[in-house]
């Protein structure tokens, strides 16, 4: 008897450990950037079609997930976020599976970017918009008019009402940074990002902290994508606006399986569920506002935001190369924290002595002070690596993110170290510049002192 009752026993737990790992089996990983608000309606929708598979949705951002899958740091089914270039970096790497392809009748280009990867390893699910969140009420208070272009940041009247998120923390600033230098050239888009850096009241460490900072009037308008211009839990009558600029940056948000997935057939089912006709209505959710990428499931009579497929603007602008943005990811962020995030308040006060310079030129005529008030803007707009250096693509393809606390590789620290000295001699020419023009008109004072690079 008690021989029977321990088989019995054996057997009952072997099936236990069985069911275990079925369950186990049947749960899909996502590792995603996006919100609680956004993924909420799709757990509920996808659980109630399919209560078998368990979702779970891992939340990060774009530049850490994109560490820790390259880095071998977390395992995932899914990788879902609205940056391309990062899809780019992730199929280089290796870490991407193909895919078969799913009809949406969404056209195989958007403003002559391709809707799903050439090769499929990502499709694209929706369109994302990049653009500017502003405060209406923080705007008219100090008679600024809303931003109508990207260079129009990099204004003076700007000084101190703009906020950004650095490349480095956020996927989505960092398209933005590489969609200025490609929109307008290396070397002019890093003096646009430059004097950009000199207009700014913050650095947020998030994406959504540009447009929660902009809801609370802490400052007026900031770079940002469309679906994060209302933030979640501001306080009441606290109100922001998405506009697009003249250069409007529309590019497909995407979706990939990871290599390495434990599960992944239930990988495809969220897929197939994400590009389903009822996926896709769930982007028109006020929760999620997002633009669906399937044109059928926008509404006829252009509620809810309207049908971005008939506007004819779409398809011949904005457009973006995401394998470039990719082969030199890195050194974007490299070179952006150290000309701008690091030294955001010196470059503001150096900005503001220049055009508080270019204002008294305006009252005088002084060949000699114009030629060392343009020295000085010209050495503050000066990358540290010319247009041609940025394009030797190969150079920068081992370059990583290192998080805080750990060594940098050798390689890169020694091409760090080469990155600040030229900005710090860059930053020195404009201090001195400036100094010599102060001298030559006679001010008593000048706020030109060289600068220290203040890290955060």
């Amino acid at each position: 008897m008690l021989r029977t009752f321990f088989i019995c026993l054996a057997a009952l737990l072997a099936h236990t450990v069985l069911i275990g790992s079925a369950v186990a089996a049947e749960k899909v990983r996502v590792l995603t950037s996006f919100p609680p608000q956004f993924l909420e309606p799709f757990q509920r929708a996808f659980t109630k079609r399919h209560p078998a598979i368990l979702i779970e949705f891992v939340q990060r951002k774009t530049t850490t997930a994109l560490a820790d899958i390259v880095g071998d740091r977390h395992k995932a089914d899914i990788f879902w976020a609205s940056a391309p270039d990062a899809f780019e970096i992730l199929k280089r790497a290796g870490r991407l599976t193909g895919l078969k392809p799913r009809p949406t009748g969404a056209p195989d280009l958007i403003a002559g970017y391709p809707v799903n990867d050439p090769d499929l390893m990502y499709l694209g699910f929706a369109l994302s918009g990049y653009g500017f969140v502003y405060n209406p009420d923080y705007l008219k208070e100090r008679e600024l008019p809303v931003p109508k272009g990207w260079s129009d940041l990099a204004a003076p009247i700007y000084a101190g009402h703009i906020g950004i998120s650095s490349p480095s923390r956020s996927g989505t600033m960092h398209l933005m940074v590489e969609a200025i230098l490609q929109v307008y050239g290396w070397d002019r888009g890093w003096g646009i990002w430059s004097e950009i850096g000199g207009n700014l009241a913050t650095v947020t460490a998030r994406s959504f902290g540009v447009s929660a900072g902009v809801a609370r009037g802490r400052f007026g308008v900031g770079p940002s994508i469309d679906f994060l211009a209302k933030p979640e839990g501001m306080p009441e009558g606290a109100t922001t606006r998405f506009a697009l600029p003249e250069e409007t940056l529309f590019v497909p948000a995407s979706i990939a399986i990871l290599t390495d997935a434990a599960n992944r057939e239930g990988a495809e089912r969220f897929i197939d569920f994400v590009l389903s006709p009822d996926g896709q209505a769930l982007l028109l959710d006020p929760a999620v506002a997002r633009l669906p990428i399937s044109p059928s499931v926008y509404p006829t009579d252009g509620s809810k935001g309207g049908n971005p497929f008939q506007h004819d603007s779409l398809f011949a602008r904005g457009l973006f190369d995401a394998g470039l943005s990719a082969a030199r990811y890195e050194l974007v962020n490299i070179i952006f924290d150290e000309m701008i995030t690091f030294r955001r308040s010196d470059l503001g006060r150096m900005w503001r002595s220049v055009r508080a310079m270019e204002a008294a030129l305006s009252e005088r005529s002084d060949t000699d002070l114009a030629k060392l008030v343009s020295d000085a803007r010209g050495a503050l707009k000066r990358p540290p690596l010319n247009g041609t250096e940025a394009m030797e693509l190969e150079r920068w393809k081992d370059l990583v993110r290192v998080r805080r606390g750990l060594p940098t590789p050798e390689p890169q620290a020694r091409l760090e170290a080469h990155i600040k000295a030229r900005i710090d001699e860059n930053m020195r020419r404009a201090a001195q510049a400036l100094t010599d023009a102060a001298a030559r008109l006679g001010a008593a004072e000048w706020d030109a002192q060289g600068p220290e690079a203040s890290r955060p």
